[in-house]
């Protein structure tokens, strides 16, 4: 739907709202027009009903708003005195409109006294559920949201089973832009492997400013914009249509932004033709070939001397391929048992058809790739059949089906086709980044997909609250300590901060029992 379509739809429920509730207003003593005004009529029902005006804001929260719609319509009936189940059933049921009934056929008396304690325990439970969810809902979609790093990808960085703690606010929370969801879930009903959504209607693409831009190294959460787990190692074919809000998360670290241009030379990333220069934290991996002696035990490798993935590549577990970092290397050329260890390189020129843009004129490989342009929001460059590999995917999807333009390229002959017109330009409608994971030779990243758009970023992480290493035995064991609460960015190794939130939370139990002890 776009914003005309919306408008609309705005303004029929403000007439059905008027229609339904205007004797209502009347009998609460207030005036008929008072319940046609948009927004304006919010604020009042809220004073009828005896809610705080900030309920208003909750109404106009995409999610937050699905929860908040039937807790109005069933407070709105109790307020005048429709309090029975059967009530409320009707009230939900109807979605609302059972008040438009007691509108017009009821003689109703609007409860100035009401008392908005609930009468039973139950109706207790679900009134501290419903504000619970709202709460948290509130809180994930705009402030801050848990994610777990299920792949290797950004190893020795953040480590498989680490939980990370997501800011929404550094870049700008992001409006949900999918308006049918169940709150707090994804794309997936957990244990139910069902769809957590309906695609249609979707709202436009609308961010709150954040108080930080995204910079080189950043390590940033955001939404796969292919999205296809059909053929990973091909994503420009068969990925699925997701809302963009709904996309698989990942988490990479931002190589190059807009406007940098980018190359690996020998596995070496330049920007802007120099080294890049990667923060202490860091860890860079690839991949070796490893001979040994004799079969090795592969889980205490990959504990004693810190590989991130070990396999074999023979029956005889003698010969294994391992991705590790150069500290990782060192140590494991000292095992006794080990003959040789050969870097695996991808030679320049030697074409991998998995790589952007998945066109046979650019023999590119995870080790000699580019050199290639970040789109930049406002820069226009030339449109040619050499370049439209690059820019295709953006102007037909990024910034043309996702936002609600049909837009479509051919090539005919020597000339490029928009929508059946000749294009020789494009200007970018928004910011493009590059993202990879520094896990080197075992990460699906930006060399294999390409950019990614502004509007697929959903945060910044910056706290690991929990980490589990499932490689070993017993919960204790499981748990990595030394990582619980320790910051993702900075300088220097990572310093838990756990005994200063247990502290934390001690503090705030006391002074709570000292003021519930203060008002009894």
């Amino acid at each position: 739907m776009n914003f005309t379509a919306w408008l609309l739809f705005f303004l029929f429920v403000q007439l059905v709202h008027f229609a339904c509730t205007w004797k209502l207003y009347i009998a609460a003593g207030r005036k008929a027009w008072e319940a046609a005004i948009p927004v304006y009529n919010a604020i009042v029902l809220m004073k009828i009903i005896h809610r705080p005006m900030w309920w208003t804001i909750l109404l106009f929260l995409p999610i937050i708003n699905l929860i908040m719609f039937p807790v109005i319509w069933v407070e709105t009936l109790r307020s005048f005195g429709k309090t029975t189940y059967k009530d409320t059933f009707l009230g939900i049921l109807t979605l609302g409109l059972y008040i438009g009934y007691v509108n017009y056929t009821q003689d109703v008396t609007h409860r100035k006294e009401r008392s908005l304690k609930p009468k039973s325990k139950s109706g207790e439970w679900v009134s501290s559920i419903l504000f619970a969810v709202v709460a948290a809902s509130i809180i994930h979609t705009y402030f801050i949201q848990p994610f777990t790093i299920p792949t290797s990808s950004l190893e020795k960085t953040l480590l498989v089973g680490d939980y990370l703690f997501v800011s929404k606010l550094h870049y700008g929370p992001r409006a949900p832009m999918t308006t049918l969801s169940l709150p707090m879930v994804h794309d997936t009903v957990p244990g139910l492997n069902t769809k957590s959504y309906i695609n249609k209607p979707q709202l436009p693409y609308i961010r709150i400013p954040g108080f930080q831009k995204i910079k080189r190294n950043d390590i940033v959460v955001f939404n796969w914009p292919v999205d296809t787990l059909v053929d990973i190692n091909n994503p420009a074919k068969g990925h699925r249509i997701k809302p963009i809000d709904k996309k698989s998360n990942y988490v990479k670290r931002t190589v190059a932004i807009p406007g940098d241009s980018l190359e690996i030379v020998d596995k070496q990333v330049y920007i802007n033709g120099e080294v890049i220069d990667l923060p202490c934290r860091a860890k860079l991996q690839y991949s070796y070939l490893i001979t040994s002696t004799k079969p090795l035990n592969l889980n205490y490798i990959a504990e004693r001397y810190d590989v991130t993935d070990i396999f074999p590549v023979t029956r005889e577990y003698t010969t294994f391929q391992a991705f590790m970092t150069d500290d990782a290397l060192e140590r494991i050329k000292n095992h006794p048992d080990v003959d040789k260890v050969i870097p695996i390189t991808n030679e320049k020129g030697k074409a991998d058809s998995s790589m952007f843009p998945q066109d046979s004129r650019y023999p590119w490989n995870v080790d000699n790739f580019g050199p290639i342009y970040i789109p930049k929001k406002g820069v226009t460059v030339s449109i040619t059949p050499e370049s439209i590999p690059f820019y295709k995917r953006i102007i037909e999807v990024y910034e043309g089906r996702e936002m609600g333009i049909n837009n479509k390229i051919s090539v005919l002959d020597d000339e490029v086709l928009l929508n059946n017109q000749p294009i020789t330009e494009y200007t970018f409608l928004q910011d493009y980044y590059w993202m990879m994971g520094d896990n080197r030779h075992n990460s699906q990243d930006a060399r294999n997909w390409g950019y990614v758009p502004f509007n697929h970023v959903v945060g910044k992480p910056v706290m690991v609250f929990m980490s589990m290493n499932n490689r070993v035995q017993g919960i204790g064991n499981k748990i990595r300590w030394n990582r619980l609460f320790t910051t993702v960015h900075g300088q220097g190794e990572p310093v838990s901060y756990l005994y200063y939130v247990i502290a934390g939370i001690v503090i705030l139990i006391v002074v709570g029992e000292v003021r519930k002890r203060k008002k009894k």
